[in-house]
């Protein structure tokens, strides 16, 4: 793969208020009888009704690799305003589109979106700033490191819902670093059509969407996320887009048979899809992927639908691209902000695939180096409501059986894992499966907040498991959405975090719970790092709604307990490492003096759990 010349495409400021426009549109020629225009606005003049876009052509010319390419110089000068009251000429933001005229068209393809725009206006409109100035980073970008992939706990937001946009999001930064974060997963910032949208439709994969703030608002985020140790993975979508991607949007107005970039490839599951076995399609993504890492130092990328785009292992669709960007950025050898990746023997570029279908195949034969996977939520759904049989599924996959740790490519020996989650921003929160209430005429639903104690043996076995542990936005404060399964509300709902839940008993409880947990994984190695071992018993624990199993790294051995019914359970249980076993939740519970091969008799609370740590 290649990376795309991003310094000839897209809006671009020259000296003297000038700037140059570059477009790639493969198969749309001149010779055709094609023209093709840009419309600029200043963003200050756009819904006034005297005052319109000016219009100016651009010229048709060859690239040797992407083929037909358009571009033009425009001058912005106030001397041509036509109204006195525009803000023509003045510094700051102009939105624009291209328009063409074709032959093959009774009139002007107007709104076309421009594929390479850094910026984004409002709606179906590209965008610049007129005296921009690059963000200085500050030397903690020197210093910073991203996390290993053992030590990583994420936390999912979706801006628009969790603080409003980036500025916000900053004051935030604090609290979750409190909370015991250390990386956030970010749903998709690139521009899309719609205000109120998950972000999953891209039309501008290189542009920031103007709700979330500007080019900068996103640097100086992340980099106070790097200040306060927190490590930024950001959601990216490569296999399908939304309808109004000038690739899909300008061929399929054309009429025409085939397309440069989109079309069927592995699975068309939201469509339209991209077609990866275009070069420029590959290309193109390669690049973005290159661009959001280095532009705005992201730590990592989580790829959406992988499924879509997954031609198998040895595939020219996914499995390239992680491979590529896995060599493009190894081989900077951790020059300038590169740097960040690299610690001692490690190379910590996290790349996570969102291939729920294939999720062991995907870390185990790829350069992708961690997954989602929806077996862990599966196997927690099915325990609800007292459904014990399927507790020792649950307790296989807090132990992700059958995940490799490491695996090796190509002679690169990669660590692997998977992300572990009770929500995310798929699923309803995990308190709807205890029961829903109806709220507007039926068309919104809740879970039970009363019902938050049950989720504590949950929280306490998915947080202390294998792989990465990761909380849903407000899921500490046991924020309650339902989530419909399809329908325009799916997407098309704003569900913002209700701060307000952080001062109620559920949320003060279960606050409580969330910070204990995260600070013993953040502090205990064997939490992060150490085997699992599921001790699978059923007359003893699992028919009585119980989960016990051992983490263990080198002398450290814990001993984890879960008790999902609601009744208090003493059990007799095995040691099979001695040790002063000390009760980490409450530390009212040692056991003491304890000899390999001593039985005791341990009890665990109803809806709770129990966590011994010895230090041997």
């Amino acid at each position: 793969m290649n990376l795309i010349p991003l310094d000839q495409l897209g809006a671009h400021e020259l000296p003297a208020q000038r700037v140059r426009f570059g477009f790639l549109l493969p198969w749309v020629s001149a010779n055709d009888g094609n023209r093709l225009f840009v419309k600029v606005i200043h963003e200050d003049d756009q819904f006034l009704q005297r005052i319109q876009p000016k219009r100016f052509e651009l010229f048709h010319s060859s690239h040797p690799d992407y083929g037909d390419f358009w571009t033009g110089e425009i001058h912005i000068d106030a001397a041509d305003r036509i109204i006195p009251a525009s803000a023509w000429g003045n510094k700051g933001r102009y939105v624009y589109r291209y328009e063409l005229e074709s032959p093959l068209l009774t009139e002007p393809l107007d709104w076309i979106v421009d594929p390479f725009a850094r910026e984004s206006g409002i709606g179906r409109q590209s965008a610049f700033t007129l005296g921009y100035q690059d963000h200085v980073w500050k030397p903690i970008e020197n210093s910073w490191k991203t996390p290993s992939l053992n030590d990583v706990i994420a936390y999912e937001v979706m801006v628009h819902e969790f603080a409003g946009d980036l500025n916000r999001m900053f004051h935030k930064l604090p609290y979750l670093r409190d909370l015991g974060i250390n990386c956030l997963e970010i749903m998709p910032l690139a521009n899309v059509n719609r205000s109120i949208d998950w972000g999953f439709e891209t039309i501008g994969p290189f542009a920031l969407d103007e709700r979330f703030g500007k080019r900068k608002n996103l640097q100086e985020f992340i980099e106070a996320a790097h200040e306060h140790g927190i490590a930024v993975i950001l959601d990216m979508i490569y296999g399908h887009t939304g309808e109004h991607f000038a690739y899909q949007y300008v061929y399929s107005k054309l009429n025409y048979n085939q397309n440069p970039f989109m079309g069927p490839f592995a699975k068309d599951m939201f469509g339209p899809s991209t077609d990866y076995q275009r070069k420029f399609t590959r290309d193109f993504y390669f690049t973005v992927n290159y661009y959001w890492l280095d532009r705005y130092h992201a730590d990592g990328i989580r790829y959406d639908c992988v499924p879509n785009y997954y031609d198998g292992f040895t595939g020219i669709g996914y499995s390239n691209l992680v491979f590529n960007t896995y060599q493009k950025i190894r081989q900077t050898n951790g020059a300038d902000h590169w740097q960040r990746f690299f610690r001692n023997n490690e190379f910590n570029l996290i790349q996570c695939a969102e291939q729920l279908e294939a999720p062991v195949e995907i870390v185990e034969k790829t350069y992708s180096n961690a997954t989602w996977q929806n077996e862990t939520l599966n196997a927690t759904k099915a325990t609800v409501n007292s459904n014990f049989g399927g507790l020792y599924d649950l307790g296989m996959r807090l132990g992700l059986f059958g995940y490799p740790d490491i695996a090796s490519h190509n002679g690169d020996v990669l660590p692997k894992t998977a992300f572990q989650f009770l929500e995310n921003h798929d699923h309803p929160r995990f308190i709807c499966f205890f029961g829903t209430r109806s709220l507007y005429q039926e068309v919104f639903k809740e879970g039970k907040r009363e019902n938050w104690f049950k989720l504590q043996p949950y929280a306490i076995g998915f947080l202390l498991a294998k792989g990465i542990p990761m909380l849903w936005q407000g899921q500490e404060i046991v924020e309650n959405y339902d989530v419909p399964d399809s329908g325009p509300a799916r997407i098309g709902t704003l569900r913002p975090v209700r701060w307000e839940h952080f001062y109620s008993e559920e949320g003060r409880h279960m606050i409580r719970l969330y910070r204990k947990l995260l600070a013993l994984r953040n502090e205990k190695a064997v939490f992060r790092k150490g085997s699992y071992y599921f001790y699978d018993n059923w007359p003893q624990h699992q028919s009585r709604g119980l989960i016990l199993f051992k983490r263990e790294l080198g002398n450290n051995v814990a001993l984890v307990a879960l008790n999902f019914s609601g009744e208090t359970h003493s059990v007799t249980f095995t040691f099979d490492v001695g040790g002063d076993y000390r009760e980490q939740l409450h530390g009212d519970d040692d056991l003491l003096n304890i000899h390999a091969g001593e039985v005791k008799l341990i009890s665990v609370p109803s809806n709770y759990g129990r966590v011994w740590l010895a230090n041997n």
